[in-house]
């Protein structure tokens, strides 16, 4: 993983910002899952799914790690599909745990409202890097100069007298 100086934090997108932040949530959730399995399964009213809870916090490290990287896209997608799984999984023990129903009802609306963060991040993440995954177009033909090198060698030439030009190079070849 590529480490970010303070220049290069501010030279990324809103969206890398966003995801770069929901990494870091992804890795402190997903470890307080990894960690504290029981804890969170009694307060959740499912005391039982311990191994499912570490399975959860195994993803939520992951995506944080691929969030944190040089291009978040496929780690907050998977935030997203993660996302959709708690959400499933919360409502699934409402119905079985309706005795914990407040701690169950405040975990659904966390989801839900970073389901949406999440969803907004990723389709702006997958809009900013559309072409890191793709075929990279190839600008080996162009020079960076709008009429051309030779265009440019004239028009240097023509300002000879104000300036002292070194003798002409030869043009690099590809």
């Amino acid at each position: 993983m590529k480490r970010h100086s303070r220049s290069s934090t501010r030279s990324m997108s809103p969206a890398d910002k966003l995801a770069r932040g929901l990494g870091w949530l992804s890795l402190g959730m997903g470890l307080y899952q990894l960690v504290a399995p029981r804890r969170l399964g009694r307060a959740l009213g499912m005391p039982q799914r311990h191994n499912k809870i570490r399975a959860c916090g195994a993803r939520g490290v992951v995506s944080g790690i691929g969030a944190l990287s040089d291009n978040p896209t496929r780690a907050i997608w998977s935030r997203v599909v993660g996302d959709v799984l708690d959400f499933s999984a919360l409502t699934f023990a409402l119905k079985r745990h309706p005795s914990h129903k407040e701690n169950l009802y405040l975990a659904l609306t966390a989801v839900g409202v970073l389901t949406i963060v999440d969803y907004g991040c990723a389709k702006a993440l997958s809009q900013r890097h559309a072409y890191q995954g793709g075929i990279t177009p190839d600008y080996s033909q162009r020079s960076g100069f709008p009429g051309g090198l030779k265009s440019a060698w004239g028009a240097a030439r023509a300002e000879e007298g104000q300036a002292q030009l070194p003798p002409r190079l030869p043009a690099p070849h590809a």
